[in-house]
C-alpha cells in the first residue's frame, strides 16, 4: 500500500494532484477512487457543483487501477473494482442528523464524573483500589496540602526571626489556627484553591490567596496577611511542597510494600533452601542449584536497592527568584538569609540545598527515580525467571474458584500476575526513565518544562507500586512441583561431567576435559553410563568413591548455606 508522503490542507475544493504517492499499488489506488469519488458526490449536495479535482484525482486513480496486463505487463497481481457511477449515499439531513447525535453522546460523555469506569489513565480506573494509598501524596489534593503547609510554616518562621519586627512571636491561639490550617486541610479547601487559580491561573498564588481569605478575620494574623509568600518564588513552595510529597509517599506507602515484597521471597528462599533444581544457562541443563538459592539472589538484589533508595538525600532551597536571596537581602539587610533558609528547609525534614537558581536542580530526584529503576529492572527479571519456572512445570499456582484462565481454553491457569507486574514494570520505568532524565534540565535560570513533568511522578511511583502488589499477589499462588523438579534432573545425568573431570584434574589425569567432552556432549547419558567411566579412572579409590556418591539432585555446591547466610544478614 502506498504512503502519502506530502498533502496540503484540505478544503471543499482542493486540488489533489498535489497528493504524491510512493509506490502506491493499484488496488490501494482504486481505492481511493472511490473515495475521491464519494467525496465529489457529498459536496454535489452541499454546494451545489462537483469539485473537479476530487474527479480528476479519481479519473488519475481509476486509469491506474486497469490491470497491468493492459498496459506493460501481462501479469496482473490485483483484483480491479468495476467502473460505476458513483452517487452520494447520504442525504445533507441525514448526515446533519447523524452529527446532531454523535455531538448529543459526546458532551454526555464529556459531562460523566470521574470514575473508574470514566477514568482515562487505569491508575485512577481499573488499578485504582491498588494504587489509591498513593493518593494523598502523590495527587493534586497532595500537592496543595503540601504548598499550603510550606507557605503557613514559612510565616511562623517568620515569626521567629527578631529582625523581622513586622511578624511578632504568634499567640499560642493564633499558632493553633495556623496549625489547622494544615492539619484540618479537606478536599473542601483544596477545591477552594482550585476554584481561585480559575481567576488567577496560577496554582501557587491561589494558595496564598487562600490562605489570606482563611485568616483575614483573625485579628491577630490578619495583620501579617502580606506575609504569606514572603520573598517567595512559586519555586521555593514547590521544590518543598515535592520533596515532602516524594519523603512521605516514599517512607509511608512504597518502602513498606517492597519490605512485603522482599520479605515473601526470601520466605521462599528458606522454603526451598534444599529443594534441587537443574540450573540453565543458555537454556541449556547446567550444573544443579537450589530453587531456594536463586530465590535468594533476587531477594539480594532487591534488598540492596531497596537501601540505596533510603539513601537518597532529599534535598530543597529557599532562596528567592534565582538563588541569591536578593529581595530578602533589601528587606531585611541584617538577617542571614541562607542560615534561616537551611533551617527553615531542616525543620521539614529535608537536606538544604545552598546552590541553587530559581529552582533546585532536581539532581537528587534524577537519582531517585534511576534507583526506582534499577530495583524495579531486578524485579522485572524475577517476573521472567517465575513466568519461565511455571511454564516449564517447577511451580503450580494454586487456581481460585470463579476465576478463568482464557475465554476459549478451560484448562488454562495463566501466570497474570507475572505478566501484570512486568507490564506495568515497563509503563513506571518509562515514566520513571523520563522524569530522571528531563527535571535536572533546565534553561539558564529556570523554564517551565519541569513543572508539567513534575505532576508525572504519581504515575511513575503508581504503576511501580501495582507491580510490586501484581509480584506478591503471584507469589502467594505459587505451589512447587517437585515431582518435575526431579524429572529434569533424573534425565540430566550429563551435568556430573564438570565434577568428574575438575576432580580429574586435582589428581594429574590428562586431558580430563576432552574426555568428558567426548562422553557427554550432545548425547544421553545415564546414571550407569556415568559410574562406568568413574570406575574406569586411574584416581585413589576414595576419590572414586565421593565420585560416586554424586547425583544431579546432592550436587549442589553449598546452595543452602549460601541462603541461610543471605537470610540471616537481611534480618539483622
Amino acid at each position: 500500500m502506498g504512503l502519502i508522503e506530502e498533502y496540503g490542507a484540505a478544503g471543499p475544493d482542493r486540488d489533489f494532484s498535489s497528493l504524491v504517492f510512493s509506490s502506491a499499488s493499484p488496488s490501494f489506488n482504486s481505492i481511493l477512487f472511490y473515495v475521491f469519488m464519494e467525496i465529489g458526490s457529498c459536496i454535489r449536495v452541499q454546494n451545489g457543483s462537483y469539485p473537479t479535482s476530487y474527479l480528476t484525482r479519481a479519473s488519475y486513480l481509476h486509469e491506474q487501477s486497469i490491470p497491468t496486463q493492459n498496459r506493460t505487463s501481462s501479469a496482473s497481481s490485483f483484483v480491479t473494482l468495476p467502473r460505476k457511477k458513483s452517487t452520494c449515499k447520504a442525504t445533507l439531513k441525514e448526515a446533519n442528523n447523524n452529527i446532531e447525535a454523535v455531538e448529543k453522546v459526546n458532551v454526555k460523555l464529556s459531562e460523566m464524573e470521574l470514575s473508574s469506569l470514566t477514568a482515562i489513565s487505569p491508575l485512577d480506573g481499573r488499578y485504582r483500589n491498588s494504587v489509591k494509598d498513593l493518593a494523598p501524596y502523590l495527587s493534586e489534593y497532595g500537592l496543595i496540602y503540601y504548598r499550603t503547609l510550606v507557605e503557613v510554616k514559612w510565616l511562623l518562621k517568620l515569626s521567629q526571626i527578631p529582625q523581622v519586627s513586622e511578624v511578632p512571636s504568634f499567640s499560642n491561639e493564633a499558632q493553633t489556627k495556623l496549625q489547622g490550617l494544615i492539619d484540618g486541610f479537606s478536599d473542601a479547601d483544596a477545591m477552594q484553591v482550585k476554584n481561585i487559580e480559575k481567576i488567577t491561573n496560577h496554582d501557587v498564588k491561589a494558595v496564598e490567596y487562600f490562605l489570606k481569605t482563611k485568616c483575614e478575620e483573625d485579628p491577630e494574623i490578619a495583620k501579617m496577611l502580606e506575609f504569606f509568600h514572603f520573598g517567595c518564588t512559586s519555586e521555593d513552595i514547590n521544590n518543598l511542597a515535592h520533596g515532602l510529597m516524594l519523603k512521605e509517599s516514599v517512607s509511608t506507602v512504597i518502602l513498606p510494600i517492597m519490605d512485603d515484597l522482599i520479605n515473601a521471597i526470601y520466605t521462599m528462599a528458606k522454603t526451598y533452601a534444599y529443594i534441587p533444581m537443574l540450573s540453565r544457562t543458555h537454556g541449556q541443563p547446567a550444573s544443579p542449584t537450589t530453587l531456594g538459592k536463586e530465590m535468594v539472589i533476587f531477594g539480594e538484589r532487591l534488598r540492596r536497592e531497596r537501601e540505596d533508595i533510603c539513601r537518597v538525600e532529599i534535598l530543597g532551597k529557599f532562596a528567592g527568584a534565582v538563588g541569591n536571596y536578593n529581595a530578602h537581602v533589601v528587606a531585611y539587610p541584617d538577617v542571614n538569609w541562607p542560615r534561616i533558609a537551611e533551617q527553615f528547609v531542616n525543620s521539614l525534614g529535608l537536606s538544604f540545598n545552598p546552590h541553587v537558581t530559581q529552582i533546585e536542580s532536581h539532581d537528587y530526584m534524577a537519582k531517585l527515580f534511576q534507583s526506582f529503576i534499577r530495583f524495579n529492572n531486578i524485579l522485572l527479571d524475577f517476573d521472567k525467571d517465575m513466568w519461565g519456572y511455571i511454564s516449564v512445570g517447577y511451580f503450580k499456582q494454586v487456581t481460585k474458584a470463579g476465576e478463568i484462565g482464557s475465554s476459549t481454553m478451560p484448562h488454562k491457569v495463566n501466570p497474570i500476575n507475572f505478566e501484570n507486574s512486568e507490564g506495568n514494570l515497563g509503563i513506571g520505568n518509562a515514566i520513571l526513565d523520563h522524569l530522571s532524565m528531563k527535571l535536572p534540565v533546565s534553561r539558564w535560570q529556570r523554564d517551565l518544562t519541569d513543572s508539567t513533568v513534575l505532576r508525572n511522578i504519581g504515575v511513575g511511583f503508581g504503576y511501580s507500586l501495582l507491580a510490586y502488589k501484581s509480584a506478591i499477589v503471584g507469589i502467594g499462588k505459587l505451589q512447587v512441583n517437585e515431582a518435575t523438579l526431579n524429572k529434569d534432573l533424573d534425565n540430566s545425568w550429563e551435568v556430573l561431567a564438570e565434577p568428574i573431570q575438575t576432580v580429574m584434574r586435582r589428581y594429574g589425569v590428562e586431558e580430563p576435559y576432552e574426555k568428558l567432552k567426548e562422553l557427554t556432549r550432545g548425547r544421553a547419558v545415564d546414571k550407569e553410563r556415568i559410574t562406568e567411566f568413574i570406575n574406569g579412572l586411574e584416581i585413589p579409590v576414595e576419590a572414586k568413591t565421593e565420585l560416586l556418591k554424586l547425583t544431579p539432585h546432592n550436587y549442589v555446591g553449598v546452595a543452602a548455606q549460601l541462603v541461610e547466610e543471605a537470610c540471616l544478614r537481611a534480618n539483622k
